[in-house]
């Protein structure tokens, strides 16, 4: 769904996951609404879609988690392309595996790299230390974005 139709299911107590899945990794981070700061979770190894779902079951357990955003990787003109399907694809089998949680999109255009030229920029980190971090950074990115659009909304 789009985010706009996220709006009237939330209250402004609920948690919210960001999720930047890409074919390695799943970078997580974790929001709540009514505090309007999202904060990097984890970086979960993907091994495959059965492996993975336990682990994203077990955080939305956890944190008692009322939405996910997901970032859709679109093209720099807004088109979608290849990986965009694959994220639509992860999303409707989280759906189909967790039909009580609500997922949106959020555009997650130049998310990665923009969080790596901060790290590199302004945390003057290793390639080795900016690669163990920069998924769970670029999720935090998604969704504090999501959060921001809901701040005034929900």
């Amino acid at each position: 769904m789009e985010i706009e139709e996220l709006i009237p299911k939330l209250q402004k107590n609920d948690r919210l996951l960001g999720l930047d899945p890409g074919k390695k990794t799943i970078g997580v981070a974790m929001a709540s609404l009514a505090l309007g700061v999202a904060t990097p979770l984890e970086t979960i190894i993907r091994k495959k879609y059965s492996v993975d779902i336990i682990r994203l079951q077990a955080l939305i357990k956890e944190y008692e988690i009322r939405a996910l955003i997901v970032g859709l990787p679109l093209n720099m003109d807004g088109s979608e392309g290849r990986r965009t399907q694959s994220v639509r694809d992860f999303a409707t089998a989280l759906q189909r595996d967790i039909p009580n949680i609500h997922i949106a999109f959020w555009d997650e255009r130049l998310s990665t790299h923009h969080m790596e030229s901060f790290l590199i920029e302004q945390a003057d980190l290793s390639r080795n230390k900016r690669d163990q971090v920069i998924d769970k950074l670029a999720a935090q990115h998604i969704l504090q974005g999501a959060v921001d659009y809901l701040e005034d909304r929900v």
